[in-house]
């Protein structure tokens, strides 16, 4: 297996704050890696010094195997590390025509294509001194793809969007990593984000490694069918091992999403009152504070 970016016991202290504290993590190429962890947790100190922006303390970080920072790596590599800021007096096209200038892409940059795919067409002549947050974002993704890497690296890619943009670049991350083949590690703080665009997440406490696996095998595989039902006890004994209780009077039930009417014909005619019936898809958020506490925990012994 390949990897795209690699930490080996990397160190990161700034005074007293150790902001990586001998983290080890292999980021496998191909497909789309979600690192997730609190404010503090190092998310974007793993993401600058991979980049060669800040020095370890101690510990090798490499990308494509090579080291930190070299440039033939980075040649490979798009980035946005979190909000990014432009001259407030070029407009979006002239900040990427600079910009494809400094990575000498030049003229091979295909400007207007990527303006479009992040949904700045309408706005590519104006100043980006007036865009909001959440248009300056969508810029640095623009300038982040445009040069078309092998890796892209992004810190928090959807913040400040309203919930529709989020849906685009949600796509747009997906149809990448797809169709082209291209390597996408995100830091988010929104979950269901996490869930719905990532193959395989991290999740960083303190700069550590709390957890780190599939997105499937950390939140237990498929949605749950919950039933707020009257009585709960039999409603458990029809379910049988396939319902779990939620609460005083709800239980969850592990079963194909096809097979909800016949399930729920059968507890009719147990005598089981049905109140509420839902799907819960599968819960990263408890995967992911549990592996926090479990972090906390063995660290507080």
């Amino acid at each position: 297996m390949s990897f795209a970016l690699e930490a080996e016991g990397l160190v990161k202290t700034y005074g007293p704050v150790r902001a990586l504290d001998g983290l080890t993590l292999s980021i496998p190429a191909g497909g789309v890696f979600g690192v997730l962890g609190p404010n503090g947790a190092g998310k974007s100190t793993l993401f600058r010094i991979a980049l060669g922006l800040v020095r370890s303390t101690s510990g090798a970080a490499r990308l494509f195997g090579a080291p930190a920072g070299a440039t033939a790596s980075l040649r490979r590599v798009g980035a946005m590390i979190e909000t990014p800021r432009y001259p407030p007096y070029l407009t979006a096209r002239d900040t990427l025509r600079m910009l494809a200038l400094e990575s000498g892409a030049g003229d091979k940059a295909d400007i207007d294509f990527w303006l479009d795919r992040v949904g700045l067409t309408a706005a590519a002549d104006r100043k980006t001194g007036g865009f909001s947050v959440g248009m300056k974002q969508r810029l640095g993704l623009a300038a982040a793809f445009f040069t078309r890497p092998e890796l892209v690296i992004l810190d928090e890619p959807t913040s400040g969007m309203d919930p529709a943009g989020i849906q685009e670049i949600r796509a747009l991350i997906r149809d990448l990593a797809d169709k082209e083949g291209v390597t996408i590690i995100l830091a988010s703080h929104q979950l269901d984000e996490v869930r719905r665009v990532c193959d395989r997440v991290a999740i960083l406490s303190k700069g550590k490694l709390a957890a780190e696996g599939s997105v499937e095998a950390l939140t237990g595989g498929r949605a749950r069918l919950r039933l707020a039902v009257t009585p709960v006890e039999r409603a458990l004994a029809v379910l049988g091992e396939r319902g779990a209780a939620d609460g005083p009077d709800a239980v969850l039930a592990d079963i194909p999403r096809p097979e909800t009417p016949a399930l729920i014909r059968a507890l009719v005619e147990a005598g089981v009152e049905i109140s509420e019936a839902r799907w819960r898809e599968a819960d990263l958020e408890s995967a992911y504070l549990g592996a926090l506490d479990l972090k906390e925990t063995a660290d507080a012994r």
